[in-house]
């Protein structure tokens, strides 16, 4: 979502690293090409401003003319005002139980699949949810959450019968109650726009359940217009928190740096995907350092601690110490990557590769060379040496492409067994894991990209011709 915003502030950044000695002069530039950057990203007028002033009066101290690196210390000044721009503080659920969530929103923002986020997110954390379905408006709102709720196995209250949304309310609450859960979410209806049935409604649904937290599922692509909504619910029903969606799309981003600056009420979640599991809580730090394209390693190792299986990891990493690297192993590794979203959104999380633009031919190409190999047979997976021309064809024919491709997977096997055996031969790798393992970092838990440690990418991940930062 930010990929404009990172570019244009990297160029800032770019200009500022190299200053040996501040003056209102340079720093001027460099903080006006920042205001620039903040306002083509849609990011309220007045917010911009305040934070150029913020930057520009801390700037000017003694302590920071003083300093050794005066571009650096630049730099940081930036991303501290972004972390609190974004959202510094507190940025925690109610510890609450039995907890009450009442989710509001505007009509498209996401309300439904957010709810079922929400309630998936906390049932790992140890919480027994209920959705309840108070959309009565919408048609197939109710199937829509039932359905959802299904899929993550969670119970769903619903009342067919009544358009009496307070009513469905505390006869879900009485429910859930009775039946031992301690985590409620109450999916209200959305309108295209902000009217008063709508205010009213939520009103006393909120009067008779009495939620310990109201979350405005904001659209992250609605620009401007998010805030002047944000504020909008806010007055009417005291918001304590709001959910980002569709962060991974192409939107400019200006609304999540204006919405807590304008509402004081804090981001607490962030949806980047339309799948269950896209989801998580709203770090700002984090954020702030991906907009400043320092990517966001910490997210990323807590994503492949999550989704990959340790033991396969383990066992993958003495493989590839051992050069023993077959066409098996490759496949792990392609539905690793999967389990962690979108290769967009890994991108992000690195250091200095989240300004790259995916077009989507990486996962296009993943897809395509997982075909390839599910097309070998046991044997050839395990042992690519037998691959000779008749089998080629065959595989290209069972996999639906050219045997053009499958020789260009073939080879970029050899070049990842190669560089593998090179590494290992002189003891790289062993050096680089007990260095990963010095600083805390679980090398069997770092995500393996597909052709990665320092491979072409040419040919796994669409035309991507570069070096990987493991």
């Amino acid at each position: 979502m930010f990929e404009s915003l990172t570019d244009k502030l990297s160029n800032a950044m770019r200009n500022l690293r190299g200053t040996a000695k501040l003056s209102e002069e340079n720093m001027g530039e460099a903080l006006k090409e920042v205001r620039a950057a903040l306002l083509s990203a849609d990011v309220h007028f007045k917010v911009a401003r305040e934070f150029i002033e913020t930057v520009k009066e801390k700037c000017l101290g003694e302590e920071v003319l003083k300093t050794v690196s005066p571009g650096q210390q630049i730099i940081k000044i930036i991303n501290d005002e972004l972390v609190s721009l974004l959202g510094e503080g507190d940025t925690e659920l109610s510890s609450k139980k039995p907890l009450k969530i009442m989710m509001v929103g505007l009509q498209g923002g996401g309300k439904t699949t957010t709810s079922a986020k929400i309630a998936k997110f906390l049932k790992k954390e140890g919480y027994n949810p209920m959705l309840v379905a108070c959309d009565v408006y919408r048609p197939a709102a109710i199937d829509q959450l039932e359905a959802v709720g299904a899929q993550i196995d969670v119970p769903v209250y619903a009342d067919r019968s009544t358009p009496d949304v307070p009513k469905i309310g505390e006869s879900a609450l009485k429910r859930a109650l009775g039946e031992g859960r301690d985590l409620i979410i109450f999916d209200t209806a959305g309108r295209l726009q902000i009217d008063e049935p709508l205010i009213d409604e939520i009103k006393e649904l909120k009067r008779r359940i009495q939620p310990d937290e109201v979350i405005l599922v904001a659209d992250g692509a609605i620009g401007q217009e998010a805030v002047n909504v944000a504020k909008a619910f806010n007055e009417a029903v005291q918001l304590t928190g709001i959910a980002m969606t569709k962060l991974d799309g192409d939107a400019r981003g200006g609304a999540a740096l204006s919405m807590k600056q304008i509402t004081g009420v804090p981001i607490k979640f962030a949806g980047t995907g339309e799948k269950l599991e896209d989801f998580d809580l709203f770090h700002p730090d984090r954020m702030a350092s991906r907009i400043l394209g320092m990517g966001d390693v910490v997210s990323l190792v807590e994503k492949a601690q999550e989704q990959i299986d340790e033991k396969e990891a383990e066992k993958m990493a003495s493989r590839m110490m051992a050069a023993d690297f077959n066409f098996e192993d490759m496949l792990n590794q392609f539905r690793q990557v999967k389990k962690l979203g979108s290769m967009q959104s890994i991108m992000g999380m690195m250091p200095g590769m989240s300004g790259m633009k995916m077009d989507g031919k990486a996962e296009n190409q993943m897809k395509q060379s997982e075909a390839i190999i599910l097309s070998m047979t046991f044997k050839e997976r395990r042992a690519p040496n037998v691959l000779n021309a008749s089998r080629r064809n065959r595989i290209a024919k069972g996999s639906g492409v050219k045997i053009s491709q499958v020789n260009q997977l073939i080879k970029q096997h050899m070049q990842m067994k190669k560089m593998m055996k090179k590494l290992n031969g002189g003891g790289k790798m062993k050096k680089m894991m007990k260095q990963m393992k010095a600083q805390g970092m679980d090398p069997s838990q770092m995500p393996q990209m597909p052709g990665g440690g320092g491979g072409d990418l040419g040919g796994g991940l669409g035309g991507f011709k570069g070096k990987l930062p493991f």
